[in-house]
């Protein structure tokens, strides 16, 4: 079996980004275990790079929209198979700008958009992650969730969420 080359811990960073209309930026993958479900601008942490301008960058390349750090909201870790810790950090973001247009990135999206946390809590393509996000204060600190359950398509053994709850 060929090695990843990302090795057997990997490390992720993804983007709340909040507008003022308290709406999330939201993205359709093409592709992964999210195929065609909402889920938040994301990827690996580069050799380059801290975690948070991991996020900032995903976000960018992404939707083309440029935000500014607030914070560490959460954490998701897992195991994969029993082989592959597989870790990310969760950051709250806020537009640079109001109104910049959404240019999802089409090698990567079917699309993005702002989507309200009462739209996602219901929305059946939207990621586990984002239903158990939409029903948690995710402007404050971290607490675990556990017994989150996030399907068979990922092959977790273990997994995690850490948000703060209401």
């Amino acid at each position: 079996m060929a090695k990843s080359k990302r090795g057997d811990v990997w490390l992720g960073a993804a983007g709340l980004v909040v507008n003022q209309k308290n709406e999330w930026l939201v993205v359709k993958k093409r592709y992964g275990g999210l195929h065609g479900k909402w889920s938040l601008p994301a990827g690996f942490v580069e050799k380059d790079e801290t975690v948070d301008q991991a996020a900032l960058r995903e976000v960018k390349e992404e939707t083309g929209i440029d935000c500014r750090l607030l914070g560490m909201i959460g954490f998701r870790s897992g195991v994969i198979k029993g082989k592959i810790s597989d870790n990310m950090a969760v950051f709250l973001l806020s537009p640079i700008e109001d109104g910049q247009a959404i240019q999802a990135q089409q090698e990567e999206l079917y699309e993005a958009a702002w989507r309200t946390p009462a739209e996602l809590s219901i929305d059946e393509d939207a990621s586990v992650m984002l239903h158990e996000m939409a029903s948690y204060i995710v402007e404050e600190g971290f607490e675990p969730i556990e017994d989150v359950d996030p399907g068979r398509i990922f092959g977790y053994t273990d997994y995690k969420l850490f948000f703060r709850h209401k």
